[in-house]
């Protein structure tokens, strides 16, 4: 005889799977944040918590914006859904005019999705297409980093270079290739972008001379590899990929879902490092993470090699069901006007070595191995205890009892304050993170 259904309660936490987590160590001593206002969080029993990673790198402008409250319920008020396959509504073309006036160089056309890994997938989509339309069609393979990570996607995790996320889920996707990671020993404490591994760039004129270029589409690499624990590039790195790419006719894909919209001071990290890729993926910050929503901001050039087919034919066989939610494109648009009035892209850049100076003054604290830094964010690895993870996994936790979120990858604790912090919540995030390394020694 069948046993009867559980009923899952209300109050019972069982029902919720949930994403990277542990979940029967969560739920034993869980973690639950209730509300959220400028650049904290406060937990059910008002517990107040200080934002030093912007949620998941994505809270830019900080929580609770009126702003952007009024402009989704403005939209709702109006309409609430419209479908983007051969219909339209005006704020798509709005914001991907907005967007484009503001990217660098030509990159001048939007697609809008709902999640950085969907913003991957699509972008390695609209590389293959554009090969294919240009009469390129064996350029089928794609060249990503070890440490990567480019979200959850079968595509994205292929392309990207976390073990974990990789070898639960076999074989993955065909014809990837993995260029070296940056972190170098040399680099320890570097301030800004590390003087070694341009070198490590040349990897790629080792896969050409394997593959061949004309079966390679394109490569992805994160500006900064963020999810591993905060990886600057070296200096001339992205420049060096960028040259080999344009030498074999292979796009660049940079991967911005947590370096764009002013993360690193500039409005991009293809600004702040001086590279065009040909395809750009964001997410996070485009939104301010009030409504879910991605993108990939595409050259000239690939948007144009589209166009090959008659003019009623499909241009780009994907899309989603919620690509360009009315709600998200509003949402994106308020954003965008908080991000211009208050300069928030400039005043990242200025807080930048303020935070550089006080990151890095965590330098001699015991078991701390490495730290690194760029705009408003920053790396720190501690030294391992026993298994992998465990000294970060205490620090992370112990930070959270006493003030501060940040994020754990490992033994690398990351940070990625909302870009409205001011100088003294700096020194509280600062002060709280040096206290945990303490405690876990």
């Amino acid at each position: 005889m069948t046993p009867p259904k559980s009923v899952p309660v209300a109050n019972n936490m069982d029902a919720f799977l949930m994403p990277f987590t542990a979940n029967r160590q969560f739920k034993a001593n869980p973690r639950l944040l209730a509300r959220a206002k400028g650049v904290h969080y406060w937990t059910p029993e008002g517990r107040k918590v200080i934002d030093g990673t912007a949620g998941l790198w994505c809270v830019n402008a900080g929580h609770g914006r009126e702003e952007i409250k009024a402009a989704i319920a403005q939209q709702l008020e109006e309409m609430d859904y419209a479908p983007s396959f051969q219909m339209g509504h005006p704020k798509s073309f709005e914001l991907a005019a907005r967007h484009a006036a503001m990217l660098p160089g030509d990159l001048n056309h939007a697609f809008y999705c709902n999640s950085g890994s969907e913003a991957v997938d699509s972008a390695l989509k609209i590389a293959l297409a554009y090969h294919r339309a240009n009469g390129q069609g064996t350029r089928t393979r794609f060249v990503g980093r070890e440490r990567g990570y480019h979200g959850v996607g079968f595509g994205g995790i292929s392309v990207g270079g976390m073990v974990n996320n990789r070898k639960w889920f076999g074989a993955l996707l065909p014809g990837v290739d993995h260029l070296p990671h940056t972190h170098l020993p040399q680099n320890a404490f570097s301030k800004g972008e590390p003087e070694h591994g341009v070198h490590l760039a040349d990897a790629l004129e080792g896969i050409v001379g394997l593959h061949d270029a004309s079966n390679i589409a394109a490569v992805i690499v994160e500006p900064c590899a963020g999810s591993t624990g905060f990886l600057p590039p070296p200096k001339g790195y992205l420049k060096r990929l960028r040259e080999i790419c344009d030498k074999h006719g292979i796009l660049l894909i940079f991967d911005e879902v947590i370096t764009g919209f002013g993360r690193l001071g500039t409005g991009f990290a293809a600004e702040k490092f001086g590279v065009i890729p040909d395809l750009m993926t964001v997410a996070k910050g485009i939104s301010n993470a009030t409504v879910p929503m991605g993108g990939v901001f595409v050259r000239k050039h690939v948007f144009d090699g589209l166009m090959q087919g008659p003019e009623n034919a499909v241009d780009l066989f994907h899309g989603y069901t919620y690509s360009a939610h009315p709600l998200a494109c509003a949402a994106a648009s308020a954003v965008l006007d908080i991000y211009k009035d208050e300069a928030l892209f400039q005043r990242a850049g200025e807080l930048s070595s303020y935070w550089e100076e006080g990151v890095h003054s965590l330098k001699g604290l015991p078991n701390v191995t490495d730290i690194r830094n760029l705009g408003l964010a920053c790396g720190i690895d501690l030294a391992p205890e026993g298994a992998v993870g465990t000294r970060g996994y205490k620090a992370f936790v112990k930070a959270f009892d006493i003030g501060l979120m940040m994020r754990q990858s490992g033994d690398a604790l990351a940070m990625s304050p909302p870009l409205v912090i001011e100088k003294g919540q700096i020194d509280e995030i600062i002060e709280i993170t040096g206290k945990a390394i303490r405690a876990v020694a």
